[in-house]
C-alpha cells in the first residue's frame, strides 16, 4: 500500500491480538468477512474511513494507532552481526537480497539504504542460514541490483571502491574487511562477488590458486592481479629494539600480535618463523603470538599505543600509522572472481579503475605497492569434470 513513495502500515492483527479477539470476532463486530480483514491485517487492502473508524472503536485505539505511513519495505538477510534495528547497504546475488550492517567507525561516513529490523515474526532464517530481516528503505531498491560486494583484508580496496564510483557513478562497490581465509568462505556461501586475497604457499605450492582450488572447488573462477606488495614486520617509530629479521621475534621481552588463523599475514610469519627453525609448539609460547586481530590496522594500531613490539603486515600500513617497517618478503596480492559475477558492472568497473594511470600512481604512493599487472587476468579455474 504504498502512496507516494510511502507505504501505508497496518498494526491492526497486532492490535487485535493484544485485545484478545480472533480474527472471525473482529471481523463480524464490524461486518467484514474474514477475507476482508485479513487483506487488512496484510496491508493488500486499504479500509475507507468508515470501516477505520470502527476497527479504532472496537479495537479502543485511534486510526493513527491503527495505521502509520512508513517508507516501502524490503526482506533482506543480515549478513554480519549486528543489534537491531541497524542501518544496513544492500547487494544483491543472485537471488538473495543481503543487508551489510554499517557498524563501528568505517559506518559513520557512509550512506545507508534503509534500516533492518526485526520481522514481525520472528526465528525466521533466510535460505542461505542467515538472519531474515525487514528493511525500511531509504533509497531506490534498484541501488542493490549495480552494487557489488568486495571482501579482503588489504584497506586498499577501499581506495579501489572509490575509483570504481568515480568509473561508473551508476555502479557501487562495497568493501569489507575480512582476512584472505575468510573471503573465500564468503564467496562459497555466495556473500560476496569477489574477494582480494594473499595466501602465501611454499614451494611447490602456488600462493592463491591452490587455496582458492582448496575452497571453492569444482567452481569456474578468475584471478586477477591487483598489485604486488611488500610484507614483513611492522615495528616503533624509530625501530628503538632493532628488529631486523623474523628471528629477532625470538629474543626476550619482544611481544608480538598476530593476526587470526586464515590471515595471510599470519601464514606468513607461520612460513618466516619456520624457515629460521621454530616449530609450532616453539612459535605458541611466543609472547604475544597467540594474540589476534582482525586487521592490518588493528595490529598496527596495537604497535603504535605500545602495547605490542611487531606485527606481521603491509609496508603501506605501517607507513600509514608513522611506525618503521622490516621488509621480509614481497607478495602477490589477486582478486579472485566467480565466472557468475565476472560481468557485474561494479565488478566490470573495478578491473577498469585498477589499470588508470592515476589510481596506480596513488596506490604506489601509499608505500610497498607494485601496481603494473593491476587488472590483468592471471589465472582461471576448470570445474571438475563429473565421472559418469
Amino acid at each position: 500500500m504504498e502512496r507516494s513513495g510511502l507505504s501505508l502500515k497496518s498494526h491492526v492483527r497486532q492490535l487485535r491480538e493484544r485485545a484478545g479477539l480472533r480474527p472471525g470476532e473482529l471481523a463480524q463486530s464490524i461486518g467484514l468477512t474474514r477475507q476482508a480483514l485479513h487483506s487488512i491485517e496484510t496491508q493488500a487492502y486499504v479500509p475507507n474511513t468508515l470501516i477505520a473508524f470502527q476497527l479504532a472503536r472496537v479495537l479502543n485505539c485511534t486510526v493513527d494507532e491503527l495505521f502509520t505511513l512508513s517508507r516501502p519495505q524490503v526482506n533482506a538477510e543480515l549478513i554480519g552481526r549486528a543489534t537491531l534495528p541497524t542501518r544496513v547497504q544492500l547487494a544483491r546475488l543472485g537471488e538473495r537480497l543481503l543487508g551489510f550492517a554499517l557498524t563501528g567507525e568505517a559506518g559513520l561516513g557512509q550512506a545507508a539504504d534503509g534500516m533492518a529490523s526485526a520481522l514481525e515474526t520472528p526465528n525466521e532464517l533466510a535460505p542461505g542460514g542467515a538472519e531474515a530481516v525487514a528493511v525500511e528503505l531509504f533509497s531506490d531498491l534498484s541501488r542493490a541490483d549495480q552494487t557489488a560486494v568486495l571482501v579482503g583484508c588489504d584497506p586498499s580496496l577501499g581506495l579501489a571502491a572509490t575509483y570504481v564510483a568515480r568509473q561508473r557513478p551508476q555502479a557501487r562497490l562495497l568493501w569489507h574487511s575480512l582476512s584472505s581465509t575468510a573471503a573465500l568462505h564468503a564467496l562459497a556461501r555466495n556473500e560476496a562477488h569477489a574477494a582480494g586475497i594473499h595466501l602465501y604457499e611454499a614451494a611447490p605450492g602456488i600462493s592463491n590458486l591452490d587455496a582458492v582450488q582448496r575452497e571453492l572447488p569444482g567452481q569456474r573462477v578468475h584471478l586477477f592481479t591487483l598489485w604486488s606488495w611488500e610484507q614483513g614486520l611492522m615495528v616503533a617509530a624509530g625501530n628503538p629494539l632493532r628488529l631486523h629479521t623474523p628471528a629477532d621475534l625470538l629474543r626476550p621481552g619482544v611481544r608480538l600480535v598476530n593476526r587470526e588463523p586464515g590471515a595471510g599475514s599470519r601464514a606468513l610469519l607461520d612460513a618466516w618463523l619456520s624457515g629460521a627453525g621454530v616449530s609450532l609448539a616453539q612459535r605458541r609460547q611466543l609472547p604475544g603470538y597467540t594474540d589476534e586481530v582482525p586487521g592490518h590496522l588493528e595490529a598496527a594500531a596495537l604497535v603504535a599505543s605500545g602495547q605490542a613490539d611487531a606485527a606481521p603486515g603491509p609496508r603501506s600500513t605501517a607507513q600509514a600509522l608513522g611506525l618503521d617497517f622490516v621488509p621480509v618478503q614481497r607478495e602477490r596480492f589477486d582478486l579472485v572472481v566467480p565466472a557468475a559475477h565476472l560481468q557485474h558492472p561494479a565488478i566490470a568497473a573495478l578491473l577498469l579503475a585498477v589499470q588508470q594511470p592515476d589510481f596506480r600512481a596513488e596506490l604506489a604512493a601509499l608505500g610497498g605497492y607494485d601496481p603494473q599487472h593491476a587488472g590483468e587476468l592471471w589465472q582461471t579455474t576448470s570445474p571438475a569434470l563429473e565421472t559418469p
